[in-house]
């Protein structure tokens, strides 16, 4: 989740205004970057523990990296709770510490997987001297809900109080889920609509895909995503596929007209979070809060208000991809090629929405509370009602992603094009485990029952 920022106080005057405000992130198709966001479970070395924000936690390895690299704390009263860098990258804390990066803007795959690795070694560099380690996983192995700590952000103790009221596994979406999003650009308001449309109606397969959270508190759950199903319980408001984005006349005004009705959590004013919880920024906008420290809406406060917006894929200034479980360096920049590939070059797009349209949108959205469970094996009618499972609905997508990467010909020092990221898609394209598949199987046989193995294992 995103760090205090410096808010734009410009007064709200209408719903079009709004809508001008996310319509400004329209770029150039030549200009399209991407940015790409990870985060990572913290864990004792002596004892796989979760280590606190203090002492000898998550606030000494903010001020280690601090002290060691290129970046400018972040507080909240007085604690460091993020990273600036001095180019557009971050780092910021989940609220039980998982640790993130916000990555820069890169031009192409290659970049991206080279991010991955200095940050990679930057955080193992700050961690191994406070005996910590980290390890990106879509739900903590081990932890439970009640053993997880905190982190001081002032956002969060509101989202704490607020959560169970309209879910039950909202406060396990924030302490015991990592994921892996990757950023992307849109050229216009129908160039928006295109990839908003195609990126939501296959994200279950993404989730499928990257499933990688088969334990919970020790032992097997049951499911191969169990982040995956966390989110179809958190909050039915703010979460899942909007029904609005597939309406005809789908466009900017449609979209802030939805978010107008999400329920708020906070105003953010003189440094601290006023807990709104439950209101509409709608009536926000009309001055019926009832609440004499909010003052007018701002667009800050609208900007605030759109990171609160959780569904599987984010309209803000760009698109965010956000159906994946966190894992391996190679498979979270597959996750960004996967999608590079499918929106970034205008035949690969058309094929995907092709492909898409080819089915009513209800369909792709029925997917989302089973893949959590059955992954890649989930039942899927195939074209002319042939029975299939969601794998042969993935190799469409990776063979639609391939061919946009090789379009794209961006190529690495050893004249490779993009399209080399995505190799472990295509292994499971064909018939390999998952991720949670995998660590199953190392559950089952060489770890003889001891799930605390996988942080070994998966540690960057």
């Amino acid at each position: 989740m995103s760090n205090p920022g410096e808010a734009d106080a410009t007064l709200i005057s209408s719903d079009r205004q709004l809508a001008d405000y996310i319509a400004i992130g329209g770029k150039p198709p030549e200009t399209f970057t991407i940015g790409t966001e990870h985060e990572k479970f913290g864990f004792r070395l002596s004892d796989f523990a979760t280590p606190p924000y203090e002492p000898g936690g998550i606030r000494a390895l903010l001020e280690a990296m601090a002290r060691d690299g290129d970046w400018t704390p972040i507080l909240d009263r007085g604690n460091p709770i993020g990273l600036k860098g001095s180019s557009m990258a971050a780092i910021s804390l989940e609220p039980a510490g998982q640790l993130e990066l916000s990555g820069g803007l890169m031009g192409d795959l290659h970049a991206t997987r080279a991010e991955f690795d200095a940050h990679y070694a930057e955080v193992r560099a700050a961690a191994g001297p406070l005996g910590l380690g980290f390890a990106p996983l879509g739900f903590h192995p081990t932890g439970t809900r009640d053993s997880m700590p905190w982190m001081p952000k002032g956002r969060y103790a509101l989202m704490r109080r607020y959560m169970p009221e309209v879910g039950s596994l909202g406060l396990d979406m924030m302490t015991r889920t990592c994921t892996v999003q990757v950023n992307l650009d849109y050229a216009s308001e129908a160039d928006m609509v295109a990839k908003l449309r195609v990126a939501l109606a296959l994200q279950p397969v993404a989730t499928a895909l990257f499933a990688n959270s088969p334990f919970t508190e020790g032992k097997p759950n049951g499911f191969l995503s169990y982040r995956g199903h966390v989110w179809t319980d958190t909050d039915p408001h703010r979460t899942g596929i909007p029904a609005c984005v597939f309406e005809e006349g789908f466009g900017f005004e449609r979209y802030v007209q939805w978010l107008l009705d999400v329920p708020m959590y906070f105003v953010y004013r003189d440094n601290r979070y006023i807990d709104v919880a439950g209101r509409s920024f709608r009536d926000f906008m009309a001055g019926r809060l009832d609440h004499p420290e909010v003052g007018q809406a701002t667009l800050g406060d609208f900007a605030d208000h759109m990171t609160t917006a959780f569904t599987d894929v984010r309209l803000k200034r760009f698109l965010e991809m956000r159906g994946a479980d966190a894992g391996s360096v190679e498979m979270m920049v597959a996750q960004s090629a996967l999608w590079v590939g499918i929106l970034y070059d205008p035949a690969a797009l058309a094929a995907a929405s092709a492909l898409v349209a080819s089915r009513p949108w209800t369909d792709f959205a029925a997917l989302r509370p089973l893949v959590p469970r059955t992954a890649l094996d989930t039942p899927w009618t195939g074209a002319g009602g042939a029975a299939g499972t969601v794998r042969d609905l993935a190799r469409e997508m990776v063979a639609i992603a391939r061919d946009g990467l090789r379009a794209r010909a961006r190529r690495d020092s050893r004249g490779r094009d993009e399209s080399v990221h995505l190799a472990p898609l295509e292994a499971l394209a064909a018939g390999a485990p998952t991720q949670a598949e995998r660590w199953l199987e190392r559950y089952n046989g060489a770890w003889r029952g001891d799930v605390a193995r996988i942080f070994q294992e998966a540690a960057i």
